[in-house]
């Protein structure tokens, strides 16, 4: 697996991005992870690794980047948290959108691309998902554990791109009302598709993380990568083809 770390010019600056890429046959479809609000971290990088290694090429791009580029930041150490939410509560979601249509395109004009690109997000990443498949034409968006995104639920009409949340039931950042509240906005849209976590707390698939719980994290991302393959083409791997 090649991985690098890589500059996207943007209005304003650059933006920083970790990628893999994957060991295949000819261009690839391509994912564009999006992080918590612990920066591109070790867990970032593990996610890109997960979704290079079932053949897609997978950006990891830095949404701090206005605030404080190359932040890496852990759920193990209080101070860190202090730090992650002062950043994620300054982030602007409306130029995240915008940000992550730059890395789209990015993607897109790469030889290694096949043109076509999806997204993941988690937590904070999650409610971005959400919103590029409301606003943009990504192929595709998966949200683990999308935080807020009932602040922008009058944007449900327009949701246009095929959608998964993956919302845990015991989820300390997002009370069962608002759980409520998604599954009758959302599930009634035959883009989306709702799976739940009985057990399972906010960022169970933090690779990691404290509150990880590997069962429902290899459930999640064998749910994910089925609906990745659903609609987005996938090369042969090499070892496969071998």
């Amino acid at each position: 697996m090649k991985t690098e770390y890589v500059m996207i010019p943007m209005k304003g600056g650059s933006m920083g991005a970790y990628i893999a890429y994957p060991d295949t046959l000819g261009p690839a479809p391509a994912i564009i992870a999006i992080m918590e609000i612990w920066g591109v971290n070790d867990t970032m990088r593990a996610h890109a690794h997960e979704y290079a290694e079932a053949g897609y090429i997978c950006l990891v791009p830095d949404l701090f980047w206005r605030q404080e580029p190359g932040v890496e930041l852990s759920d193990r150490n209080p101070a860190d948290g202090q730090k992650a939410f002062d950043l994620y509560y300054e982030f602007d979601y409306d130029l995240g959108v915008e940000d992550m249509l730059v890395a789209d395109a990015f993607l897109k004009a790469k030889s290694e691309c096949n043109g076509k690109v999806g997204a993941v997000g988690y937590c904070l990443g999650g409610k971005l998902c959400y919103l590029m498949c409301c606003r943009t034409d990504i192929d595709c968006a998966v949200a683990y554990y999308g935080t807020y995104i009932e602040h922008n639920i009058s944007e449900v009409k327009n949701l246009h791109r095929p959608f998964v949340l993956h919302m845990a039931m015991k989820d300390r950042w997002v009370q069962a009302e608002v759980n409520a509240l998604l599954e009758r906005k959302l599930r009634p849209n035959p883009l989306v598709t709702i799976h739940q976590y009985p057990e399972a707390d906010h960022a169970f698939a933090r690779i990691g993380g404290i509150p990880y719980r590997k069962a429902e994290a290899d459930r999640a991302l064998a749910l994910t990568l089925d609906f990745f393959k659903q609609h987005l083409s996938v090369p042969l791997l090499t070892s496969e083809a071998s």
